[in-house]
C-alpha cells in the first residue's frame, strides 16, 4: 500500500525543496542581522562562560567583588555595551546607519570595553594565583565581541552608503 513511485520523487523532491529553502532564508538572516545577532551573542557568551565556570551565586559575586580577582564586571561591561549599541542601531534609519551615529557609537562603546578588558586582564593574571582556561575564554570573547561590533558596525554603514548612492543613481528607484 505505499506511494507509487513518482509520488515518491516527489515528495523527496519537495523535502529537499524545503530544506533548501529554510538553509536560504537562515543564511539571510544571518546575513542581513548580524547587528543583531552580534548584540545577543555578546550578551549571552560572556554570561554563560562565567556562570559556567563559578559555582557562586550572582549575589555572592557582587557581595565579595574586588577589582583583582572578581570577573563579574566583564559580563556587565559586555551587556551595557550591547544594549548601548542595539538602542542606537534601533534608532537608526538609512542616511543615520551610514553616516550618522551608529559607527561612532559602537566604536567608541568598543574601544571602551576593550581599554578596562585589557586593564581587568593586568590585574586578573598578575596576581600569583593559577589561571584558569575558562577565565582566558571571558577576556578573549569579550575583546573578540569588541572587535566584532566594530567590523557589523563599518560593514553595516558601508552597505547603506551603497544604497543610497544606488538610490541616488536610479531615479525610479
Amino acid at each position: 500500500m505505499g506511494f507509487p513511485k513518482e509520488e515518491k520523487s516527489k515528495r523527496i523532491l519537495r523535502g529537499v525543496k524545503i530544506v533548501f529553502f529554510l538553509i536560504t532564508m537562515v543564511m539571510s538572516f544571518l546575513l542581513f542581522s548580524a547587528p543583531i545577532l552580534l548584540v545577543i551573542a555578546d550578551a549571552v557568551v560572556p554570561s554563560a562562560i562565567l556562570s559556567a565556570s563559578s559555582t557562586s551565586s550572582l549575589l555572592s559575586h557582587f557581595e565579595n567583588y574586588d577589582f583583582g580577582c572578581s570577573l563579574i564586571d566583564i559580563p556587565l561591561v559586555s551587556i551595557i555595551r550591547s544594549l548601548v549599541i542595539f538602542c542606537v542601531y534601533s534608532f537608526c534609519d538609512g542616511p543615520r546607519l551610514s553616516h550618522g551615529p551608529y559607527l561612532g557609537v559602537t566604536t567608541v562603546c568598543s574601544v571602551m570595553s576593550l581599554m578596562f578588558v585589557c586593564l581587568k586582564g593586568v590585574y586578573v593574571f598578575g596576581y600569583e594565583r593559577g589561571t584558569r582556561y575558562d577565565e582566558i575564554a571571558l577576556f578573549v570573547w569579550s575583546c573578540c565581541l569588541a572587535v566584532g561590533h566594530v567590523v557589523v558596525a563599518y560593514r553595516t554603514s558601508c552597505k547603506e552608503r551603497r544604497k543610497l548612492l544606488v538610490y541616488k543613481i536610479d531615479i525610479e528607484a
